[in-house]
């Protein structure tokens, strides 16, 4: 190894003299690093989900799956560079692209909020029907009204809605959907309403 776990500077004895831990101590340092680091990650994570129920994209199928794959490698990539490091292996590009991830979910959850919290322009209306229903249970639970889409290329569109929306419309339902641009440039759904 060349590089110091903890710090990052070349060294050439078991002692980095940047820092002056040992490889052991340099170790026992860089998971402690990793575990509050992850943990950031994970509390941005879970920050994410009801942003996106707030202001619910119209691709928010989308924006899960690449936050629930993100999720995923973030913490492979993690547990890949601690079994590196207690190997004594070089991990240093690993730790700047495992770093470099960590700050993501917030980045998206705040980029989501700010699109929809200050987004002025009016609604657009789309009037569609309802095709089907999806209720997900568990402790973050999601209604959804699969109605036929709007926009051109797509069969269906599944839209977010609360649990009183979710009873009230039945499959076959004429419904109105209001959409907003987002300040960001990605649409919303501002709401569901019968025409």
């Amino acid at each position: 190894m060349t590089s110091c776990l903890f710090c990052g500077a070349d060294r050439t004895s078991d002692q980095c003299l940047a820092c002056g831990l040992t490889s052991a101590a340099a170790e026992v340092m860089l998971r402690r690093r990793l575990v509050w680091r992850t943990a950031w990650f994970l509390v941005g994570a879970v920050v994410f989900v009801p942003v996106c129920q707030a202001f619910p994209p119209v691709e928010l199928d989308s924006i899960l799956i690449f936050v629930g794959v993100l999720f995923f490698v973030v913490l492979g990539l993690g547990l890949w560079m601690v079994n590196r490091a207690r190997l004594r292996q070089e991990i240093e590009v690993l730790k700047r692209v495992y770093f470099g991830f960590l700050p993501v979910p917030w980045i998206l959850a705040g980029l989501l909020f700010i699109n929809g919290k200050l987004d002025t322009t009016p609604p657009q209306r789309e009037t569609t029907s309802v095709i089907g229903k999806f209720s997900m249970p568990g402790v973050l639970r999601t209604q959804r009204l699969v109605v036929a889409s709007w926009r051109e290329g797509r069969r269906i569109e599944r839209v977010p809605v609360s649990r009183d929306d979710y009873d009230r419309f039945q499959v076959g339902n004429p419904v109105v959907v209001e959409i907003q641009q987002g300040v960001a440039g990605i649409p919303w759904i501002y709401g569901v309403y019968r025409p």
